[in-house]
């Protein structure tokens, strides 16, 4: 037996093709003018910040024209003294440079572990039926909610050896002998940055693995129950997977905000060696010695370096963008 399938008719397909087409196009006028201020905001000073790694601009030159180009002297030249001793220098052979980049490679892997963990299980918390669970749900955002600056002064007063209530506790319980200069020191100043980080972004973790958990089908759980499947067994098997998907991408957004965090350390732990990062490097470089041209160059590999990190992070968990479920 033959089974005829009817053609359609060229006269719908041609109508399709014009719908796709008008819905393209107002696409694109939608999302025209956020291109615009994407470009001017963000693809223009990036532009003129790598534009600049490859000049001697200072403060005082940057603005009248007279800096010149200097090629990559900013990341990477050798020098030969008149006694023929070779001397490097550059970003790329700077030791501040690379404990920059261990700090902040260090920050981001310790704070997105932990927030991702406890994000996690607050939110399998908040997840469950419970009474008053909307007040608490709205009580746990207010660390998220609080500006950066004001997160880290009020932590710098808790943390102060002289008048914090940190250390006056941590005596009371006897863990600690005497008052700790928590963001002083520099065995402490990293655990210090790192609590603050860990106690305000949390909820942001918790929010979006929240959004992930609540697209999961109440069906299979359900059916869980039924064939009496141990609690234990039902998150590994059920919600892990079916939360992967948001769970990853939870954590791009952590690690772009994590390496490039600024903030948080400039504030809390200023001029500290055990927690300057890249982006402290760079300011400092920039706005307090006036060197353009190295600062410009340390930015250009900031920038290189979060899109390296994230390019591999896509790549190695395959993480789908694109929002296409099929």
């Amino acid at each position: 037996m033959t089974t005829t399938v009817a053609a359609a008719p060229r006269g719908d397909v041609g109508q399709d093709r014009s719908l796709q087409a008008q819905r393209a196009r107002a696409a694109f006028w939608f999302l025209a003018p956020m291109l615009v201020m994407l470009i001017l905001v963000a693809a223009w000073p990036l532009f003129r910040s790598i534009s600049f790694s490859f000049t001697d601009a200072t403060a005082d030159t940057i603005f009248n024209g007279q800096s010149e180009w200097v090629g990559f002297a900013n990341y990477l030249e050798m020098r030969v003294r008149d006694s023929g001793e070779v001397r490097w220098r550059g970003v790329l052979v700077d030791p501040d440079w690379w404990n920059a980049v261990w700090n902040t490679v260090r920050f981001a892997f310790v704070s997105v572990a932990f927030e991702t963990v406890l994000g996690l299980l607050v939110a399998l918390v908040l997840n469950a039926e419970f009474k008053g669970r909307g007040i608490v749900r709205a009580a746990i955002l207010i660390p998220w909610a609080i500006p950066t600056i004001v997160s880290a002064r009020m932590w710098g007063w808790m943390l102060n050896d002289q008048f914090g209530v940190i250390n006056y506790m941590l005596q009371g319980m006897g863990i600690i002998d005497q008052p700790i200069a928590w963001t002083a020191r520099p065995d402490t100043a990293m655990i210090a940055v790192l609590i603050v980080d860990i106690w305000k972004t949390t909820p942001f973790m918790a929010l979006l693995i929240l959004a992930g958990l609540q697209m999961i089908p109440r069906d299979m759980y359900e059916a869980a129950r039924l064939d009496g499947v141990h609690p234990v067994r039902v998150f590994f098997k059920v919600t892990l997977p079916l939360l992967r998907p948001a769970l990853l991408v939870a954590v791009i957004f952590r690690i772009l905000d994590a390496l490039r965090i600024f903030d948080l350390i400039y504030v809390l732990t200023p001029r500290s060696e055990g927690t300057v990062t890249m982006s402290v490097l760079s300011y400092l470089q920039l706005q307090q010695f006036g060197d353009y041209g190295e600062g410009s160059a340390q930015s250009t590999l900031l920038f290189l370096i979060i899109t390296l990190f994230v390019t591999l992070y896509i790549w190695l968990g395959r993480v789908d963008l694109s929002g296409d479920r099929s």
